[in-house]
């Protein structure tokens, strides 16, 4: 007999079923390598990139620098303090310039004319020199051959300090007019005159003395 009142049972799908746990642990654990596996990938890329960046420079950079530091390292200095000390040198006085020249006003002196003897002292160095052109250090001293026929000194009482500036290039000169007398040390009396005839006269200041410029007494 057939049951028309009751619906026949339905066998139940396999599509109904609700998974087991054992398929949920795998589940679980396949999207966790996933994630794995990108994060490793993530981290190595990073890597990969900063060394990148921290063992090869730009070369366009390098040479960039290169080429701008090269000139500075050749460039002269520009030291102010350097560049004054070398420009603004102080000339110091060299004493060993200073030379001294004897001359007389006439060539010849005729019969009672006395002749003017000069002393010049010149500067000729490129500093300014202080000059002791005092009497102390002077000597005008006439001599006929090998006789010492005057010496400003010998009747010189005492002398006088008087030192002066000479600028270089410029002179100082001291002129002794002599009487044509003979004198000797200690200034003794002499009574001779110098006879006529040819003269030297030779002009001394401390340690310098000049040539011997010849004058003719007549």
């Amino acid at each position: 007999m057939v049951n028309k009142g009751k619906q026949p049972p339905r066998a139940r799908t396999p599509q109904g079923r609700r998974p087991s746990p054992a398929v949920y642990r795998r589940r679980r654990l396949v999207v966790f390598g996933a994630l794995l596996v990108v994060l490793a990938m993530l981290v190595a890329g990073a890597v990969a990139m900063s060394s990148s960046l921290s063992g090869k420079a730009d070369p366009g950079v390098a040479k960039t620098q290169a080429t701008v530091a090269a000139p500075a390292s050749q460039a002269p200095s520009t030291d102010p303090v350097a560049a004054t000390a070398t420009t603004s040198a102080t000339p110091v006085c060299d004493l060993n310039l200073v030379t001294v020249t004897a001359s007389t006003d006439q060539p010849a002196y005729a019969a009672g004319q006395n002749p003017v003897l000069s002393m010049k002292i010149t500067n000729g160095g490129v500093a300014p020199c202080q000059v002791n052109v005092g009497t102390s250090q002077m000597e005008f001293l006439v001599m006929s051959g090998d006789d010492r026929i005057f010496s400003s000194k010998d009747c010189q009482a005492k002398g006088d300090d008087l030192v002066k500036q000479i600028d270089p290039g410029k002179s100082e000169t001291a002129n002794f007019p002599w009487q044509r007398n003979r004198t000797t040390e200690g200034c003794g009396v002499i009574s001779a005159k110098p006879a006529t005839g040819t003269y030297t006269f030779k002009a001394v200041l401390g340690n310098k003395a000049s040539t011997r410029a010849v004058f003719e007494l007549r």
